[in-house]
């Protein structure tokens, strides 16, 4: 299977390199507005907010905030397909403001501007990312009436565009098959919870040029990224992230077997987005090799307790729990290349 994966380094509120109804899927974590490390950057997209924030006026930047993004899910919606998914890591913030301290609730804001956009709300998943600092004590300390809860997790968005994605033909129907998921993995999965995933807290290489006080990135894990587009694509599918930042949406679309299209402004990321893309084909054997494992030890364990499973998947010989996992396989990436100039190509 070969794919194709283009980085542009361009903003991404006016998208003009994908066509309408393209993207079969959006992974993407964007600057999530009032958290201090991404104030620059929405002020530079909107003087006011610096102006806003220095009056103390939180509700005021919050919304500025988010009309800096609301363009971006607009564009959005035009290139996804009809029955496509848009999957967003976002996280809620809180922030001190003239002596008040605050939840400012950036799910459900996205989750508004998106609903009115005509994208169908579907229930989201709880990432609980325990990355934070390790200080619970917030406020009052031991302390009752004064103390703060510790937000400890973020929140994926699932949207899609119109209904059921429908598949047809019968050359759909067989790459829907071989994406399939292990019956194990898609309960864990497709819960609202996810409590599995260490959060990612990176340092950019050294080579990157980057400002100051970007010190380090809003990257998430290789395998959120990985399980997201999993669940919500297929072999051969078109993903987008408006948002690519150090490429973890990209190397996973690699990895898999999908292509990629992905939006960074920031042109000192560059380096960090071609370092991603060189570890794909490694990453990509590493989770099939991982997924397998993983599944040969609950048949293992399920077989012990439970008995002989009814199915064998046709080809590994294995067992497995349901007919839909019967042609399930993994087409490991076997090389990348990539000539002066983007895009990247996998085989």
């Amino acid at each position: 299977m070969k794919t194709t994966h283009h980085p542009i380094i361009e903003d991404c509120s006016t998208m003009t390199q994908v066509a309408d109804d393209s993207i079969d899927l959006v992974v993407t974590s964007p600057p999530y507005p009032m958290i201090q490390m991404w104030d620059d950057g929405f002020t530079g997209a909107a003087p006011q907010i610096g102006t806003m924030l220095a009056a103390g006026r939180g509700m005021d930047a919050f919304e500025a905030m988010h009309q800096v993004l609301d363009p971006v899910w607009a564009e959005c919606f035009r290139v996804i397909k009809p029955g496509g998914f848009a999957c967003i890591n976002i996280g809620d913030a809180t922030r001190t403001l003239a002596d008040n301290f605050a939840l400012y609730p950036n799910h459900a804001r996205i989750i508004s501007a998106t609903q009115a956009l005509g994208f169908t709300v579907l229930p989201c998943i709880l990432w609980r990312k325990q990355t934070n600092a390790p200080n619970k004590y917030m406020g009052s300390g031991m302390l009752p009436a004064g103390a703060y809860v510790t937000l400890e997790h973020e929140y994926i968005l699932i949207l899609r565009k119109g209904g059921k994605r429908q598949f047809s033909s019968p050359a759909d129907r067989k790459l829907r098959q071989e994406s399939a998921l292990f019956w194990e993995e898609r309960n864990t999965w497709f819960s609202d919870i996810w409590l599995d995933l260490k959060g990612s807290r990176q340092r950019l290489q050294s080579g990157s040029k980057l400002k100051a006080d970007r010190k380090r990135s809003g990257a998430f894990p290789f395998e959120l990224a990985a399980r997201l587009i999993a669940m919500y694509s297929v072999k051969g599918d078109s993903v987008l992230d408006p948002f690519l930042g150090t490429g973890t949406t990209m190397a996973a679309a690699m990895a898999l077997g999908r292509h990629s299209v992905g939006y960074e402004k920031d042109p000192g990321l560059a380096p960090a987005i071609s370092a991603a893309a060189e570890t794909a084909v490694a990453e990509g054997k590493r989770l099939a090799h991982q997924r397998l494992v993983r599944h040969l030890t609950f048949v293992q364990e399920r077989m012990a307790t439970k008995g002989p499973l009814k199915h064998r998947n046709t080809h590994y010989g294995f067992p497995v729990v349901t007919a839909q996992e019967k042609n399930l396989v993994f087409n490991d990436p076997v090389d990348i290349q990539r000539s002066d100039q983007p895009p990247f190509t996998v085989t």
